[in-house]
């Protein structure tokens, strides 16, 4: 029971579904994240080291890179069939499918990610639920 608590407690953050629905596409750095969702590196490391905390994800080293990605063996019961309810529900919602187009134009760029937030490229706030809605 504890471990769906705290899964259902992280999924209750906008960010969060954000970075996973990215996630349920494909393998993703910080920098990527960064990228798609106009955020902080330290914000976006925040995001992935909560959900990797569920179980949910796994990282993978890849020379410099930091890759996350969903755990299949460990997404399976209830928490395979939370991220299947999440992807449905995110199918047809407009922040959701603009990350996703953004997602394809990200580059693993690394540490000049960091500088380009740093020069002043404004954040980006945007809601999931505004897209619900309207």
């Amino acid at each position: 029971m504890r471990e769906l608590t705290k899964l259902l407690k992280v999924l209750s953050d906008e960010s969060r579904l954000r970075v996973l629905n990215l996630l349920q596409e494909r393998e993703c750095c910080v920098c990527e994240v960064m990228q798609v969702m106009e955020i902080s590196q330290s914000k976006a490391s925040r995001i992935l080291r909560a959900l990797y905390d569920t179980g949910l994800l796994k990282l993978k080293r890849e020379g410099r890179w930091a890759l996350y990605s969903i755990d299949t063996n460990r997404a399976k019961g209830y928490a395979g069939n939370i991220l299947t309810g999440i992807k449905h529900s995110l199918e047809s919602n407009p922040v959701a499918l603009e990350d996703l187009e953004r997602l394809k134009k990200a580059d693993r760029i690394g540490p000049a990610c960091v500088v380009k937030r740093r020069a002043g490229q404004p954040a980006r706030k945007t809601s999931v639920a505004r897209g619900l809605s309207g």
